[in-house]
């Protein structure tokens, strides 16, 4: 069958409309992976502040977008429900930032660092928002939380935390880094709890 070339253009055009519409709230392979196992799952990224590597951690999460981020964004109950931050509050904003004081024992319980971490309005990058903080104060050299969310669908989202620790005692990188990744991974699940018992009581009332 011979088409002219506006038929052709015709037909691009709409393949290129259409795979994004087919594609669109379809889980990629990590979040279908994530959905499947039901758990949690750590990793670690380099990051441009030091030789000691985030520890991060990410889970599948059967709530709404919009249920996750105000969970992850009640930042003076934090301490309720990520059972490794053992305290938090808000100390204060600025500009349309917030300020939370976070205290997180690290080493086994060997040392408490504390840090106020400096919490920037939501950004969406390439279809993810990004909550990030970053510490103003503290008896750390850095304490930065980036937490990245991520729809799947309409009921189903992704969140992943990267979290840098890096204290002012030595202590090797591999060993600071598994314990913030242990940090990181208590607080998806713990988020994730929270947002999918408000959702499913939402949904009942």
């Amino acid at each position: 069958m011979y088409l002219g070339r506006r038929s052709l253009l015709a037909l691009s055009a709409a393949a290129l409309v259409g795979f994004p519409r087919a594609a669109r709230g379809q889980a990629d392979e990590e979040a279908k992976r994530l959905i499947k196992k039901r758990d949690s799952e750590r990793y670690e990224v380099k990051t441009p502040k030091s030789s000691i590597k985030a520890g991060c951690a990410r889970v599948h999460v059967a709530a709404p977008t919009a249920e996750v981020l105000a969970v992850i964004q009640d930042f003076k109950n934090y301490e309720k429900f990520i059972k490794r931050f053992e305290k938090s509050k808000v100390v204060g904003r600025s500009g349309k930032s917030t300020d939370v004081y976070l205290q997180v024992p690290i080493l086994k319980g060997a040392a408490k660092i504390w840090a106020i971490v400096r919490f920037a309005p939501v950004t969406t990058e390439r279809g993810i928002q990004i909550l990030r903080g970053e510490m103003v104060d503290g008896n750390v050299r850095y304490l930065d939380a980036v937490w990245k969310l991520k729809r799947i669908d309409d009921e189903n989202s992704q969140l992943n935390l990267e979290l840098l620790i890096v204290p002012k005692l030595p202590a090797p990188g591999s060993v600071v880094t598994g314990e913030v990744a242990y940090a990181a991974d208590t607080a998806v699940m713990g988020s994730r709890n929270r947002a999918e018992s408000r959702y499913q009581q939402k949904k009942k009332s």
